[in-house]
């Protein structure tokens, strides 16, 4: 009697286990972030054609689906709004309205002079300019004001001591040497502009709002080839200086000081 041993059958044959299949998944969601992608950078800059094209390219590839969706190009067309921008514009707008009003106080306080042409008041970008003659502010060679320019300077520093904003005044000569007791024209611009401040500071300015400079003959306005050149750039600036500079602005308010020849 003969025995045949025969292996139990297994219930069912098990497949190997694959582990690559998450390679299937993962390539589905590149592809798809992928498509994305280029979508996004095909609406960043709008060109209908393009879109148009890229669109019933990509409806097509996804059953036709897409090439029904149109940009809206209003949308897309819409500046992304500043609100930092907007509120900068507003505060130049009242930075130039009041720098215009106190242009027009200064011009109406030194009318006569305007008048004369020994005065000349600007608005630009800087903010508002007096400029003045030397010969109304100074006798020749001197740095003392004359009782004329002291009523007049008076007059401007009361506008002035309620303001805000930072004041530099700028003293200026020819290119003569100098005859007197300063050195060079460094230090009489530079005394002339200190004496303008001084003034300011008695009449009530506060002195953190003032800087006296001295340009000696280095920011001419005219040529110094003749009396009439020199006499222009013999001068003194007061610059009422902008809190929000604006580089569109640039106002004249009157026309240039006529040529005042005058004596150094």
């Amino acid at each position: 009697m003969s025995f045949q041993y025969r292996r139990a059958r297994r219930p069912f044959d098990e497949e190997p286990e694959n582990h690559e299949r998450w390679l299937i998944s993962y390539s589905d969601f590149i592809t798809l972030l992928f498509a994305f992608f280029v979508v996004m950078y095909a609406i960043s800059s709008v060109n209908i054609g393009k879109y148009r094209m890229f669109s019933d390219a990509l409806g097509d590839a996804l059953g036709g689906q897409g090439a029904n969706v149109k940009p809206n190009t209003e949308v897309l067309n819409q500046p992304i709004p500043n609100p930092n921008l907007k509120k900068r514009q507003e505060m130049m707008r009242q930075e130039r309205a009041s720098m215009t009003k106190l242009a027009q106080d200064l011009q109406s306080t030194m009318a006569p002079l305007v008048k004369e042409g020994k005065v000349r008041v600007t608005q630009n970008s800087r903010g508002v300019s007096v400029e003045i003659n030397a010969s109304v502010l100074f006798d020749p060679a001197d740095v003392n004001l004359t009782a004329e320019s002291r009523e007049a300077l008076t007059a401007v520093a009361a506008l002035l001591v309620t303001d805000r904003h930072a004041i530099q005044v700028e003293g200026h000569t020819d290119d003569q040497p100098v005859r007197n007791i300063y050195p060079s024209n460094w230090e009489l611009s530079s005394m002339r502009a200190a004496t303008v401040v001084r003034l300011f500071i008695e009449s009530g300015v506060a002195p953190e709002r003032l800087t006296a400079v001295g340009h000696a003959s280095n920011h001419p306005v005219a040529a110094n080839d003749d009396p009439v050149g020199r006499a222009r750039n013999r001068r003194v600036a007061v610059t009422i200086l902008s809190a929000v500079p604006d580089p569109e602005t640039e106002i004249p308010t009157e026309p240039a000081a006529q040529d005042v020849p005058a004596a150094q």
